[in-house]
């Protein structure tokens, strides 16, 4: 029998959180312990609820379709996942949300457009999740200490303030007993997706990544083992694609967006759950020029149950297709117009671009590793020096970070397959 992995998911559940949760929720690799909601696409109450909204469409559609259980080995399971709240703020600084991208609820104002999509906040008791009155921070504790040294992965989905807590509370026990951290977050070499230069996970507590991920001196280390620290910035992200035009052909054929509302008649109660937000994020995304959801969160859990954890002492290798790389920045925290970016120590961190460097030698190595360049000397893509091809996940120095998965295709296919029963 293949060893689950059990998984904390630290989650702001907005549009791809969702689709990532009900991702999870389909992969027989994962052992769902706990969700950990907190403020960051929407407020806390809304992330509390919009789990809730997920459990309950799979719920639907597993009454419609009880052929399809096996389908989610993680919904009906003995031990119900906790569900528990986290962080309503961050560590310090003002709130902000990404309510301009996921709307009020989280889901894109599915609860003005799809009222029968709506859960009762207020539920004490849950057929498939225990609700808890500990806080996230001590739900996470105490499962990461009753579990095996190195087993549990810690998959951060939203903003680092519940894992910072985590580790202000309880760092010898996470660093001794936690077995791999997942994170979604940052933008290294790309621009940002929440201000020119800022990923939103991060412009939503900095000072938790600061606390977290920046090294500033000996005196002064990390909290986190960063040898455990997985993240996957923008740059790895942003490539991998829902299209909007391919879910309307695999999935809904009657798709379309807000300006008509998705009909529940003729289809799943998963599908008409998963439309009814994806309607209005495809009104959004047509502003930005694209016609597809970019799968950022749903990456990071791919990376999750394709990586788990490995004994102590272990080689700890990455799973065939993915690469990764150390990186060494810092991070702005109250920059009038740069919160949230990160500032990449282009003097120490070889796998950078190195603004002011000779640009024919740039695009000779570019040309070299058949990697992709423009026009200007700005737009060229860091290349990968020889050393760096090594997908051991090991940090000399800086945090571990993913530059290459087995492919946007082939999660799209893993991805729809799952979710949708469709296969493509």
């Amino acid at each position: 029998m293949t060893l689950r992995t059990p998984v904390i998911i630290s989650t702001d559940p907005g549009v791809d959180d969702i689709v990532a949760i009900l991702f999870a929720l389909a992969s027989p690799e994962l052992e769902i312990l706990a969700f950990v909601t907190s403020f960051g696409n929407t407020d806390i109450a809304s992330s509390h609820i919009n789990v809730l909204k997920a459990y309950q469409a799979v719920s639907r559609h597993l009454e419609q379709f009880p052929q399809d259980s096996a389908r989610f080995p993680n919904f009906n399971t003995e031990t119900k996942p906790i569900l528990a709240s986290g962080s309503a703020g961050p560590l310090e600084g003002d709130l902000h949300s990404a309510q301009y991208f996921h709307g009020r609820d989280g889901l894109t104002g599915i609860s003005e457009r799809h009222p029968e999509l709506d859960v009762e906040s207020s539920d004490s008791q849950h057929p498939q999740l225990t609700i808890a009155d500990l806080s996230g921070v001590e739900v996470a504790s105490q499962l990461i200490q009753n579990r095996p040294p190195r087993t549990v992965t810690y998959i951060a989905l939203g903003p680092l303030t519940d894992l910072a807590w985590l580790m202000n509370d309880n760092a010898a026990l996470i660093r001794d007993r936690i077995g791999r951290i997942v994170c979604m977050g940052g933008a290294l070499d790309v621009p940002g997706n929440t201000s020119p230069v800022a990923e939103f996970n991060f412009f939503a507590d900095p000072y938790a990544v600061k606390k977290l991920l920046v090294q500033a001196d000996i005196e002064n280390p990390t909290l986190l083992p960063l040898d455990r620290f997985i993240m996957l910035p923008l740059d790895i992200t942003t490539p991998h694609e829902l299209p909007f035009p391919f879910y309307k052909d695999k999935v809904d054929p009657a798709f379309e967006t807000s300006a008509k509302p998705s009909d529940p008649s003729g289809k799943s109660p998963l599908t008409h759950f998963t439309s009814s937000f994806l309607e209005d994020t495809r009104v959004v995304m047509n502003q930005f020029g694209k016609d597809a959801m970019e799968l950022h969160d749903i990456v990071a859990m791919w990376c999750a149950i394709e990586n788990p954890p490995v004994p102590d002492g272990g080689v700890d290798n990455l799973a065939p297709g993915w690469r990764a790389r150390s990186r060494v920045f810092d991070i702005e925290r109250t920059g009038e117009l740069t919160r949230g970016f990160l500032v990449v120590d282009r003097r120490l961190d070889l796998s950078a671009y190195a603004p002011g460097a000779n640009r024919a030698e740039v695009q000779a190595e570019l040309d070299k590793h058949s990697s992709p360049h423009g026009a200007w000397e700005s737009t060229a893509v860091p290349a990968l020096v020889e050393t760096e091809q090594a997908p051991r996940a090991v940090a000399a120095q800086g945090v571990i970070c993913v530059h290459a998965t087995p492919g946007p295709a082939t999660l799209l296919k893993l991805l729809t397959k799952r979710v949708w029963g469709v296969v493509v």
